[in-house]
């Protein structure tokens, strides 16, 4: 196999073989393509709305990095941990959040050693016109592939994905932290 780039910028992998067609619809490095292919569909479409609301600064990696300081803050190590880099690594990505106004840092009331990191109004903003603008995409995927069908992709996902699959270290996954 060859790792190759298509006209689009898009790297492929390339069988070699003549051989026989699997007996699958598609060969077995498709599915996680395709999967990915249809999470950064949606995420760019997010981010293109996000941005016509008023939230044109947000990248994908803020999304992650807002989730992991949740509603009742965290520490940069707390968010470091949850996103599955360095505490320095989650640092920049607060640093970039506080830049912009969507989190502020203050001081732990139950430890003065240490600071919180918190959303600011305009960060729980974001947060929610992002839930809002997901179930608007639903509903479109819902309108293309039909409700039924788009329920037994959801399930069927549900049946294959592990239930601890739902984490925010993706960014320190695909970098190799």
């Amino acid at each position: 196999m060859d790792n190759v780039v298509d006209d689009k910028k898009v790297n492929q992998v390339v069988e070699q073989s003549k051989g026989e067609p699997p007996e699958s619809d598609g060969p077995g490095f498709e599915l996680p393509l395709l999967l990915f292919a249809g999470f950064r569909t949606l995420i760019d479409r997010l981010h293109a709305e996000l941005a016509r609301q008023g939230h044109p600064d947000l990248r994908p990696a803020h999304g992650f990095a807002m989730q992991a300081i949740g509603v009742r803050g965290a520490s940069a190590s707390e968010a470091g941990r949850r996103l599955g880099v360095s505490k320095q690594a989650a640092g920049k990505t607060i640093d970039r959040l506080i830049t912009l106004g969507y989190a502020e840092r203050s001081d732990d009331p139950s430890d003065a050693r240490r600071k919180l990191v918190r959303l600011t109004p305009h960060g729980i903003d974001a947060l929610r016109r992002s839930a809002a603008i997901f179930d608007e995409l639903r509903a479109e995927w819902a309108s293309a592939l039909g409700t039924r069908r788009l329920r037994a992709l959801e399930s069927d996902l549900r049946t294959v994905v592990p239930p601890d699959a739902f984490r925010l270290d993706a960014a320190g996954w695909l970098g190799g932290s």
